[in-house]
C-alpha cells in the first residue's frame, strides 16, 4: 500500500515518495482552459495547498512526475517562471510586521531570479518583480496565491488589525491587473471571500470558481474515489474494528461525507479521511486542527437560536463577499467548513440555499463547544454527563435526566443567562445532539408546532417547552406544556408508530427546572 499523505501539501514528495496521490488532474486540465484570472474558496485543511502545488509542477513543464496521471498526455507542457506566494510563510501580527515581511518575501523571490528589485512600496515592487522575471525569462509569469486572506482571518476578533492588512493587501493585489501583459496565469485560493478588497474589486476580471458545477470535486475525496484508492485501507479498518465492508462505508460516510458546494457532489475532507485510516478509530479530527472561538463568540453575541444552523435557507447574495464591519455569522459558518450547501432553489427569481451541517463529525464537534460557550461546562465533562443522560432516558428515569440537565444548566453563569423561550430551545438541542438521539426540532404538523421530538429505537419522546421569568408555578408551566402537546394532538402524526409515546413537559421558572411526565 503507498503511504498516506498526512501533512505533505508538496506534490513531488507525494509522488516521488511513493505516498497515496488522489488523481485530481482531469479537474485540473479543466481547470487550466477555465479563465487566466481564478479564485477558489475552500475550507481548511481540504487540499488547496497541494493544488497550489500542483500547478506549480504542471506549469514549471516537469511532466515525468504526472506520469499515470490523467494529465500526462492531455496538455502541450511547456514551462513558465512560478511566482508562488504563501501567505502561510509571512508575518501579520501587526500591519507594519506585515508590510516588513511581505516586502522581504518579495526580496526572497526576486534573489531566486537573480533580479534586484529597487522600487519601496509593496505594491510597486511586486510590480516590478513580475515584470522584471518575464523580461528576463522572455515568458509571461504564473502567479499561485495560497491562502490569501489569512492575514484577514486570523484577525477577525480584531476589526482594527484586520482592517489595516485589508488595506496592504489592497495594494498588493491592485497591481495584478495592471501588470496583465506579463502574466500567463493567476490562481488565489482562500478560506473567504473579503467583499471591499481590491482583489475582487479593482480586479474585476477574475472568475470565482467556488460555486462552478465544473470545478465542485477539485478538492476533498469523492466517494468513488474514497472506494477506489483507499481500498486496502478500508479491508484493513474493518478488519481491525470487526465490522463488515457496507456497514463500515456507512459509518464512514455518515461522519466525514456531505460537504457540498452545488448541493449534488458531495466530498470528504481529505484531512479527516486520512487520519481515519492512520489512527483506525473514528474521532473528530479535521474539527480538532482549530478550534472556532471567535465563532462561538460571535453566535453567542448575536443571540442566534443554534437550531438555525440546520435547514437553514439564506439568499445567494450572503456568498458575494462579506465584510470585516458587518459579519454575517451563517455566511462565515459556510465559508469555515462548519455549515455546506444541501438545497439549491433556483425556481423563483432569486436563488436560495438550504445550509446544514456536512456530516456527524462537525455537528457533534461544533455543537459540543456551542454548549460550552453557553452555558460554561468544561469540555471533558460534557460528554461523560451526555453518556449518562442517554442512559436515564433510554431506563425511563426522567427524573435522573432532568437533575443532571439542572446540574448542568447551574453553571451558567447569571450574566450568559437569556430570558427567552428559544435559549432554551437551543440548550436542549444541544444536549440531544451530543447524546446522539436522533432529534427534529420545531417540527410542523397540521395542528400546530412540536418543540421537539426525541426518537429511541423503542419510545418517542414529545416535548413541549415553556418559559417564565415569573410570576407563575412551576405546576402551572408544566400543565400547560403537557396540554398543548394533547390539544394540539401532536402524537397523531406518530399513530402508525408501535413505539411508546412519551409526553414531556419541561418547565422553565427563572433558572429552576421542572417537568411532567404522561406515558401513552
Amino acid at each position: 500500500m503507498k503511504k498516506l499523505p498526512i501533512g505533505i501539501q508538496t506534490f513531488s514528495e507525494i509522488i516521488t515518495e511513493n505516498y497515496l496521490y488522489v488523481d485530481k488532474t482531469k479537474e485540473i486540465t479543466e481547470l487550466l482552459q477555465g479563465g487566466k484570472y481564478l479564485f477558489l474558496s475552500r475550507p481548511r485543511r481540504f487540499g488547496k495547498s497541494l493544488l497550489i502545488s500542483t500547478l506549480s509542477e504542471i506549469f514549471s513543464g516537469n511532466q515525468e512526475l504526472f506520469q499515470g496521471l490523467y494529465i500526462y498526455d492531455k496538455i502541450d507542457w511547456q514551462s513558465y517562471p512560478v511566482i508562488i506566494i504563501d501567505f502561510n510563510k509571512i508575518s501579520y501580527t501587526n500591519d507594519e510586521v506585515f508590510k516588513t515581511s511581505l516586502l522581504s518575501f518579495l526580496d526572497e523571490i526576486a534573489t531566486t531570479y537573480d533580479i534586484v528589485l529597487s522600487k519601496s512600496f509593496i505594491k510597486d515592487k511586486f510590480g516590478e518583480l513580475i515584470e522584471k522575471i518575464s523580461k528576463k525569462t522572455q515568458k509571461k509569469v504564473v502567479v499561485l496565491i495560497d491562502e490569501y486572506d489569512k492575514p484577514i482571518v486570523e484577525h477577525i476578533d480584531d476589526i482594527e488589525k484586520a482592517t489595516k492588512n485589508r488595506e496592504i493587501m489592497r495594494d498588493f493585489f491592485g497591481i495584478l491587473k495592471s501588470s496583465d501583459p506579463f502574466l500567463r496565469f493567476v490562481f488565489l485560493t482562500g478560506v473567504s471571500k473579503f467583499s471591499r478588497v481590491s482583489i475582487f474589486s479593482e480586479l474585476n476580471n477574475v472568475r470565482d470558481i467556488t460555486f462552478s458545477r465544473q470545478f465542485a470535486t477539485l478538492c476533498g475525496y469523492t466517494q468513488k474515489e474514497l472506494e477506489t484508492y483507499f481500498e486496502s485501507y478500508i479491508h484493513n479498518l474493518g478488519s481491525v474494528l470487526e465490522i463488515k465492508k457496507p456497514v463500515l462505508l456507512t459509518k464512514i460516510k455518515t461522519w466525514y461525507n456531505g460537504y457540498s458546494w452545488n448541493a449534488k457532489d458531495t466530498l470528504y475532507n481529505p484531512f479527516s479521511i486520512l487520519n481515519l485510516f492512520m489512527e483506525q478509530r473514528f474521532s473528530n479530527y479535521w474539527f480538532a486542527t482549530g478550534t472556532p472561538t471567535f465563532l462561538m463568540k460571535l453566535i453567542k453575541n448575536t443571540e442566534l437560536d443554534t437550531i438555525q444552523f440546520e435547514n437553514k435557507k439564506v439568499p445567494e447574495t450572503i456568498f458575494d463577499g462579506y465584510n470585516l464591519e458587518n459579519l454575517n455569522v451563517f455566511a462565515l459558518l459556510f465559508q469555515t467548513g462548519y455549515l455546506t450547501i444541501t438545497d439549491i432553489d433556483s425556481e423563483d427569481l432569486f436563488i436560495e440555499y438550504t445550509l446544514n451541517y456536512p456530516n456527524l463529525e462537525v455537528k457533534q464537534a461544533f455543537t459540543t463547544y456551542l454548549f460550552t460557550a453557553f452555558t460554561n461546562n468544561r469540555l471533558d465533562e460534557i460528554q461523560p454527563a451526555t453518556k449518562k443522560l442517554r442512559i436515564f432516558l433510554q431506563n425511563d428515569d426522567i427524573e435522573g435526566f432532568i437533575n443532571l440537565i439542572r446540574a448542568l444548566f447551574a453553571k451558567i453563569p447569571y450574566n450568559l443567562h437569556i430570558k427567552k423561550e428559544a435559549y432554551y430551545h437551543s440548550l436542549f438541542y444541544m444536549v440531544a445532539v451530543l447524546m446522539g438521539v436522533e432529534i427534529d426540532l420545531e417540527i410542523l404538523t397540521d395542528k400546530g408546532r412540536i418543540d421537539g421530538v426525541l426518537e429511541f429505537d423503542n419510545k418517542i419522546y414529545l416535548i413541549e417547552f415553556k418559559y417564565a421569568e415569573k410570576g407563575t408555578k412551576m405546576d402551572s408551566l408544566t400543565n400547560k406544556a403537557i396540554a398543548q402537546i394533547k390539544d394540539k394532538n401532536y402524537g397523531e402524526r406518530f399513530l402508525n408508530d408501535l413505539r411508546q409515546r412519551v409526553y414531556l413537559g419541561v418547565g422553565i421558572l427563572g433558572k429552576e427546572i421542572g417537568y411532567q411526565i404522561e406515558k401513552v
